[in-house]
């Protein structure tokens, strides 16, 4: 005869809202990794062939780097890169932002787009951290579960 483990009663009512939470948790990864890689995408794709600053492209391509470094910790699911991570992204706002007002044409565009995806990272990246320091703060703050004894009742 096989006994099976029953869970106790906050066990069962903790396991809901944390199902809850892993889900949107892993929402807010997936739309913070592709802002990521549609970020480091696009900052390609501007500065060597759509619209680059010189013809034949530029070194300003190399502004991506930084975006790069973040990836791992993401993937992850680590939450001090995400802390970190929506500190990095307003230099790319404020770039996007400068050259969205004083560029014109294909280049503007893009700097708008840069924008718009840099504010996407930002929020999910927040609420990501949100999420996840709510639901350690609920898990503190639930009564500790009865150890199961085992055995037939």
């Amino acid at each position: 005869m096989i006994e099976r483990a029953v869970p106790a009663p906050a066990e069962a009512a903790r396991a809901a809202p944390d199902a809850a939470v892993r889900a949107a948790a892993g929402r807010t990864r997936a739309v913070a990794v592709a802002a990521l890689l549609a970020l480091i995408a696009l900052g390609l794709a501007w500065e060597l062939w759509l619209a680059p600053l010189r013809p034949g492209g530029s070194w300003w391509a190399l502004k991506v780097l930084p975006l790069t470094l973040p990836l791992a910790g993401l993937l992850k699911q680590r939450l001090y890169t995400y802390r970190w991570m929506s500190l990095l992204v307003w230099p790319y706002v404020a770039e996007g932002l400068v050259r969205g007002l004083n560029e014109a044409g294909l280049s503007a565009a893009l700097a708008w787009g840069q924008t718009a995806l840099c504010m996407l990272l930002f929020a999910a990246s927040a609420a990501h951290v949100r999420l996840r320091l709510r639901a350690a703060r609920a898990r503190q703050a639930a009564p500790a579960a009865e150890p199961f004894e085992g055995g037939a009742p």
